[in-house]
């Protein structure tokens, strides 16, 4: 069985364990996701699933996107996302569900997601760098400092830290715990935070 499925961040609350401590969590709504389309090594190089998910009216979709839900014989979605498979994985065919649960409470999870865009930042808050002297008529205060060389090779290394483009990466979180799962409602509460602004999609599986 495949222990992952997408969601949409719903966003942070606090909730209580039976122990009386106050728990932060992140409440990630997943609804089932159909599949759509099962590749496999064979024909795509790779084993996986294709899946839909999130409600959309069938004249927002591209006409290549909406043909891959007329082949499949399945109702439009607004998102089509792949989830890799193992050897244990190969039971699903199209038109299959994947819900909730799948996991379990107490299950350590990896959260995948696109982290908020900061914008461009310079490197104290881009790197957490210090900041330089602020007296006696020091210019450099919030400044990068020095960053190539006078003489040997005479440039800027590649990779160096320097000011830039803040956010909006892949970014995956270490395994983290499930704290509740609410199948009606189809919520995952997640311990801690998860990438990503509310409303945004994100991939949860397995650690």
């Amino acid at each position: 069985m495949v222990k992952a499925i997408y969601g949409k961040k719903v966003g942070s609350t606090q909730i209580y364990d039976e122990s009386g401590n106050v728990l932060c969590v992140t409440a990630i709504e997943a609804r089932p996701c159909k599949v759509v389309q099962i590749k496999n090594a064979a024909s795509d190089g790779y084993d996986a699933l294709k899946v839909g998910f999130g409600a959309v009216k069938e004249k927002s979709l591209s006409k290549p996107k909406k043909g891959e839900f007329t082949k499949a014989k399945i109702e439009p979605a607004k998102y089509l996302k792949e989830i890799r498979l193992t050897g244990s994985d190969s039971e699903y065919k199209i038109g299959d569900n994947i819900d909730l649960g799948v996991f379990s409470v107490g299950d350590i999870v990896k959260i995948t997601g696109i982290s908020k865009g900061k914008g461009f930042s310079g490197v104290i808050k881009r790197y957490n760098f210090h900041r330089g002297p602020v007296t006696h008529g020091s210019h450099s205060i919030r400044r990068t400092g020095s960053v190539g060389m006078c003489s040997t090779p005479k440039k800027i290394m590649k990779g160096k830290k320097m000011p830039g483009r803040m956010g909006g990466e892949r970014v995956t979180t270490p395994g983290t715990k499930v704290v509740d799962i609410l199948l009606e409602q189809n919520l995952i509460l997640i311990k801690g935070s998860v990438p990503g602004a509310k409303g945004s999609v994100v991939y949860i599986r397995k650690a």
